[in-house]
């Protein structure tokens, strides 16, 4: 091998493993030594670094960045234990032999060169990972540090690195341990969540560079809930923990298995195509079905539900690996036994997702940027024929002044999370309307999450100062779906709401087939009717028998009535004759801008 090249202020000289000058290193002064250890790229007088780095299990090498290429010291190939030079003879097949797990500290040495500054001796990097010096399936594995400098190029990117590579061993006991502990899962020993993630990263590259198929399967832990709530949670995290031993015993050499999440381990299979995948996964679950777990408590059977897809096939990113997976796992949990389901894509899902983001990001900038508008619907006497309660409607406000109706945006709120947002700030705008008309009775719905949501509550008594005179006129509204998920909770919420002084009113009511029993429980003051019941209410025997009931009932617990989809005259006369309290719908016109409130005539006025 020829001699490495000499950069500026650098020099190591090339000899052979077996060059004379090696056998005088020994009698080098260890200060000198030291030295060499300490900063793998000082000047070295002269000393024969080869025969210093054969008896340490150490070796130098000089990278050209730019071409990637690499030249190494003689004994690189026999200390790494690679069997053709070739392997090693560039960046990129270097990086290939690194372990998945580890494959991104190296690159980000290069990386953070060239964040940094440039340097007239280079910019020092010290990192440590693993190798499979016989390939990415091999169960070999070698702990190398890698020390060096970079320099940067006139353009600000690194251009070459020289550096020592070294072989970790008992000298290193303790650098070990704390590297195991930073990629590890304390529970199991598997990969921690970060370093599954960056191999995830790893394998989807070299298999989109290679075309070669791998697969990734995340497994979940049955009926674990059972397991913590008879046994305790103790004994439920020995049982995640054997699951994880099973499972790695029935894997292959340099597969990858890492703990995702409370219950569930990833595992990527290289070199799997969509026919061995369901061959992988059943054999995974089989081993766990066939293994009693011993605990301190007792023996415990453990089953698995799988789910799993083909990289870089099925999925491109890191993250649709993740999110792909998991929809699989969701599918093979809905079976009644163990299960493996592979990912299937779902037309129009990746449409359907990017618009739920994006509405999701609109809905954010329109509260912080105050762009949610109210508009009021009447809710009309039937005796005075007058508007005496109106509806707060939200409508949000898009940058460019078009308005966008809460059914394009709530559903997928609520499923998002963001509907206790929305709910607040439905409350600050029609407390501030309240204030400004004292005459103003105001209907506002709120959804299943407020219901739970003690800050809300705290919210009101903030807002309106918790004055009776604006407290009175507010009435609330919660839907009966969401009232009888759990009717205890919803019972503490309407009785806060009513020591506060607010009515309540059960929304949408017949939507959800709640017993009557259940609306005496609740307490409320008015409920109203499902307009699915009113829309066909004059051609409709069923719906007026229906709501006729509903009315008299409502009666008997002194609760108000109101009909929603008010279409027609002939409908407004069979409600007003059954005895209906208030009418609401599009038969009396459509919902006004709160700032128009009290400019324009109100139905009956």
């Amino acid at each position: 091998m020829a001699p490495l090249p000499n950069y500026p202020g650098q020099s190591i000289q090339g000899h052979s493993a077996s060059s004379p000058a090696s056998a005088g290193v020994v009698a080098q002064d260890v200060a000198a030594t030291s030295r060499i250890s300490a900063d793998p790229l000082t000047e070295t007088d002269g000393l024969d670094l080869v025969g210093v780095f054969s008896m340490m299990d150490e070796s130098a090498y000089v990278w050209d960045i730019v071409s990637d290429q690499i030249e190494w010291e003689g004994n690189a190939s026999g200390m790494l234990g690679v069997a053709d030079h070739a392997a090693i003879a560039t960046g990129a097949k270097f990086q290939a032999l690194i372990a998945a797990e580890h494959a991104s500290r190296r690159l980000e040495i290069v990386s953070s060169a060239a964040r940094s500054e440039p340097q007239a001796r280079g910019v020092p990097y010290r990192v440590q990972y693993a190798i499979r010096p016989n390939g990415p399936r091999s169960d070999q594995m070698l702990r190398l540090e890698d020390q060096g400098r970079i320099w940067l190029g006139a353009n600000g990117k690194p251009e070459r690195a020289r550096g020592i590579i070294r072989v970790i061993n008992e000298r290193y006991l303790e650098e070990q341990r704390l590297l195991f502990r930073s990629d590890s899962d304390e529970l199991t020993g598997q990969l921690n969540r970060i370093r599954l993630t960056e191999a995830i990263a790893t394998v989807l590259e070299r298999a989109e560079r290679h075309h070669q198929p791998s697969a990734f399967l995340i497994c979940a832990v049955n009926n674990l809930a059972v397991i913590n709530e008879t046994f305790g949670f103790d004994i439920g995290d020995e049982v995640i923990a054997a699951v994880g031993r099973t499972i790695k015993d029935k894997m292959r050499g340099g597969d990858i298995i890492g703990r995702f999440s409370s219950n569930k381990f990833g595992i990527l299979i290289q070199d799997c195509g969509p026919g061995a995948i369901r061959i992988a996964a059943e054999r995974f679950m089989k081993a766990v079905r066939d293994t009693t777990v011993k605990t301190s408590a007792c023996q415990i059977s453990a089953t698995i539900s799988v789910g799993g897809l083909i990289i870089p096939d099925q999925a491109q990113t890191v993250q649709q690996v993740l999110n792909y997976t998991l929809l699989a796992l969701e599918k093979a949990k809905t079976k009644r036994f163990d299960c493996f389901m592979s990912y299937e894509a779902i037309p129009g899902a990746e449409t359907s997702r990017r618009r739920n983001i994006t509405i999701a990001d609109e809905v954010i900038d329109a509260i912080d940027e105050h762009r949610m508008r109210l508009v009021l619907q009447a809710m009309v006497s039937a005796k005075t024929g007058k508007a005496e309660i109106y509806e707060c409607l939200l409508r949000m406000e898009k940058p460019d002044g078009s308005l966008i109706s809460a059914g394009e945006f709530i559903p997928i709120a609520e499923q998002l999370g963001l509907s206790r947002l929305i709910d607040r700030r439905t409350l600050e705008l029609s407390v501030a309307l309240l204030k400004s008309h004292p005459e103003l009775v105001l209907s506002l719905n709120v959804s299943g999450l407020t219901c739970t949501d003690h800050e809300w509550l705290v919210t009101l008594q903030r807002v309106t100062g918790s004055r009776r005179d604006i407290l009175s006129r507010m009435i609330i509204e919660i839907t009966e779906t969401a009232a009888i998920q759990d009717l205890d909770q919803s019972i503490n919420f309407v009785d806060t709401l009513k020591e506060l002084g607010c009515r309540v009113a059960i929304d949408d009511f017949g939507a959800g087939y709640t017993s009557f029993k259940n609306l005496k429980l609740l307490n409320v003051d008015m409920v109203k009717i499902d307009g699915a019941f009113v829309k066909n209410l004059a051609d409709d025997t069923s719906d007026q028998i229906f709501i006729k009931t509903m009315i008299e009932l409502a009666q008997t617990f002194g609760m108000e009535t109101v009909a929603e989809w008010v279409g027609d005259e002939r409908s407004v006369n069979h409600l007003v004759e059954m005895g209906i309290t208030y009418l609401q719908g599009f038969y009396y016109g459509l919902p006004i801008d709160a700032a128009d409130y009290g400019k324009v005539p109100a139905p009956g006025a």
